[in-house]
């Protein structure tokens, strides 16, 4: 037992790449016992990403599967198929993010397992909602990215279309369902009741676009286009200084006047476009043009040192070089060095959020492929006989000796 908030929640998790992955980590951080039941080619994860130290172990895959164990089974053996119904009479959730109808093929859809444990948590994540016409498009990151709108955010403010690289939809649709698990088990403690969960990428990032950015198409008849101006201007990037680059929100009178005065345009306080909150809306763009003219002629260092005295949000603008030498993420402790069994000396990125009581105590690293099929198989009852038997058919794998 690991402590943390989830202690004695027992997840099984059959997902791979960055969606599942990311949803079973978080529960794992806090808690979670996570067995990872992969096929006997391993989570795609393990080899997208470039090779890492060992084949099989890339760096994201480590980054996304801390706290782990991995069970190896062969769903499509019966044996394999039958040793996993034994592991989910015991499970709390079961998580997954395959096509809904490749789990009904391999026997395993919500009335199949329910079957087995009525208070099971079902979360499926996949592209699309199954009411729908695209139902059974397969889908990945940049497909949900540009048939939600995001690249083409990217295309109205710049022109060409391209998308955030960065998993974004990936990642949003894994911490959403962190959520819906979450409050599914809470429902199931009031009333003893499992259920089915689907979180169904598309509707959830167009969902998110559009509450950013369906706007004036709000009403009925529309009063305007859609799209927030101030998010899609050319200047809602990082702002130039003399020297190079850093973040800064304005938005408030008391923020936006004191930024007028250190600029020397002091006179704008009273300049009928920009002084108020909704006026400046109205002119975003000249807005924008006059403080970035302004931030041109001095420094990085003076600006930072300028706004943090005024009370004016800013940051460091950081590159992928320079982000894992900030020394606001080394005070809080985000990134340690731990050593990794098989894979040496790692930067392990820590859990981001902290909590007054009931933390997680200990770490495990992410495992190799079938690292812990003993170990499991044992824990849900199986005897020296059948784990032999199961390993004998191919129905279940233990680790490679070399990984």
């Amino acid at each position: 037992m690991a402590g943390g908030m989830l202690e004695g929640i027992r997840v099984i998790d059959l997902t791979s790449v960055v969606v599942g992955p990311l949803c079973t980590q978080i529960l794992a951080d806090h808690g979670a016992q996570v067995t990872k039941v992969e096929s006997p080619q391993g989570d795609i994860g393990r080899y997208l990403g470039g090779r890492g130290r060992h084949v099989g172990m890339a760096p994201k895959f480590l980054h996304l599967n801390r706290n782990k164990r991995s069970i190896c089974l062969d769903l499509k053996h019966p044996a394999g198929h039958a040793a996993l119904l034994r592991l989910l009479a015991d499970a709390d959730v079961l998580v997954w993010n395959v096509r809904p109808d490749s789990m009904a093929r391999l026997k395993l859809s919500y009335d199949d397992v329910r079957q087995v444990n009525p208070r099971l948590v079902y979360c499926g994540m996949f592209g699309f909602g199954q009411r729908g016409r695209y139902a059974g498009i397969a889908a990945y990151d940049p497909i949900i990215q540009g048939a939600s709108g995001v690249a083409g955010l990217h295309e109205k403010a710049f022109g060409t279309p391209r998308y955030v690289p960065y998993v974004m939809a990936d990642r949003t649709c894994g911490l959403i369902a962190v959520q819906m698990i979450v409050m599914a088990l809470f429902h199931r403690e009031r009333t003893g009741e499992g259920q089915s969960i689907e979180v169904p990428m598309f509707e959830n990032m167009a969902s998110q676009v559009l509450t950013e950015h369906l706007f004036n198409r709000t009403y009925v008849p529309a009063i305007g286009e859609a799209g927030d101006p101030r998010l899609l201007n050319e200047f809602y990037t990082p702002s130039a200084t003399l020297d190079g680059y850093i973040n800064l929100s304005a938005n408030t009178n008391a923020q936006v006047f004191a930024l007028f005065e250190e600029i020397g345009r002091p006179e704008l306080k009273a300049d009928p476009r920009f002084s108020t909150v909704a006026a400046r809306f109205q002119n975003t763009q000249e807005y924008y043009r006059i403080r970035a003219e302004g931030l041109r002629r001095h420094t990085c260092a003076h600006w930072l040192e300028v706004f943090r005295r005024r009370d004016i949000p800013a940051s460091p603008y950081h590159t992928l070089e320079t982000l894992p030498d900030d020394p606001h993420l080394a005070d809080v402790g985000l990134l340690r060095q731990r050593e990794h069994p098989s894979e040496g000396t790692l930067i392990d990125i820590t859990p981001a959020n902290t909590v007054s009581s009931g933390a997680r105590t200990d770490w495990l690293p992410a495992p190799r492929l079938g690292e812990h099929t003993d170990a499991i198989l044992r824990e849900a009852g199986f005897d020296d006989q059948e784990i032999a038997a199961l390993l004998a058919q191919g129905a279940a794998h233990g680790a490679a000796a070399d990984t």
